[in-house]
């Protein structure tokens, strides 16, 4: 098993928004996929992190999975519409992936 995460960072005044927005894409767009509220969730800066980070934490099986996914992500017009949608209220350059190994 595995954690990606995908971590972005919001614009200053638009992490609602960001948060929003990505809350829809799960339920509308990651539910297409099989990412869902069982294997995924959102978090966001607090203590010790920039508040302006939010991260999609999805559960994998391997990254054989991501890249099905990524994928398949690549086939649903909706997620190129909402990639266009987000990006003016996200800090170019900052979106990136993490990978995490569950060992316990």
């Amino acid at each position: 098993m595995m954690i990606a995460k995908w971590c972005i960072d919001a614009k200053f005044g638009h992490k609602p928004e960001v948060v929003e927005s990505l809350t829809q894409w799960f339920e509308e767009i990651g539910s297409q996929i099989g990412w869902t509220k069982d294997n995924s969730r959102i978090l966001v800066g607090s203590v010790g992190a920039l508040e302006s980070s939010i991260i999609s934490e999805i559960t994998i099986e391997s990254l054989t999975d991501l890249n099905d996914a990524w994928q398949k992500l690549g086939d649903i017009e909706e997620h190129k519409a909402w990639s266009k949608t987000l990006e003016p209220h996200v800090v170019s350059g900052t979106p990136k992936w993490e990978i995490y190994r569950i060992i316990d």
